[in-house]
């Protein structure tokens, strides 16, 4: 996990002429025997960081 977070930092800190962050929209959907199409991307994993950006002062492409 460290060298995880140690090569996000490293990238981030790489960016000289500019950088885009890609936060992929949710999939809220569900199959129809109920079960989520992709529960590894449920908008509330997402939300959060994307609002956090957009605090930030971060502009939408």
């Amino acid at each position: 996990m460290k060298y995880m977070l140690n090569a996000y930092r490293v990238l981030l800190t790489r960016a000289r002429a500019g950088m885009i962050i890609c936060v992929p929209e949710g999939n809220a959907h569900k199959t129809a025997s109920g079960f989520w199409e992709d529960k590894t991307r449920l908008p509330e994993y997402y939300d959060g960081t994307y609002q956090y950006l957009r605090s930030l002062g971060i502009e939408e492409f």
